[in-house]
């Protein structure tokens, strides 16, 4: 597949939550953290009529091939906004194809007009993400992403 001619990519509306729903399950499935994805339907139509949440879709021939999600939020060392990427994800059949850099450029031209920063984590062992971000010119630089969920600091707090 050629993806430059044959692949569209839009922004995702609130109609779309079901399938935004679903890619990221087989994301998450991919992962094997398949268990994490509790979000539901209706909050995906939520978060899609919200502006400051940007999910943009590929698609060859009508079918949804794969995402690219972000959000846009301050960065509070230098009260700029920057967007947040969360996944990148091209379905299986798809991949090697370039959709995944046809999907980054698109969120980079939705970036451009103010020159907002993109910027994402990933999995130390990711290696084949890592050299996907260098070829499109990102620095990568290494950095431990810590999560302290409500259990955790619940208990915490009663200690």
């Amino acid at each position: 597949m050629n993806a430059s001619t044959s692949l569209s990519v839009r922004r995702a509306s609130r109609q779309d939550a079901e399938l935004v729903r679903t890619m990221v399950r087989e994301l998450a499935d991919h992962q094997d953290q398949g268990e994490h994805v509790t979000i539901t339907v209706e909050r995906w139509r939520e978060l899609l009529g919200d502006d400051a949440v940007i999910v943009l879709v590929a698609e060859q021939k009508g079918q949804a091939v794969g995402y690219v999600s972000a959000f846009r939020r301050p960065h509070l060392w230098s009260g700029e906004d920057i967007l947040a990427l969360d996944d990148l994800y091209v379905r299986s059949d798809f991949r090697d194809a370039g959709v995944g850099r046809e999907l980054m450029l698109e969120l980079a031209r939705h970036a451009q007009p103010e020159r907002l920063t993109i910027s994402w984590g990933m999995q130390p062992e990711n290696v084949h993400g890592q050299r996907f971000y260098a070829r499109l010119g990102a620095a990568l630089r290494p950095k431990v992403v810590a999560a302290w969920n409500a259990t955790a600091y619940t208990q915490a707090l009663s200690a």
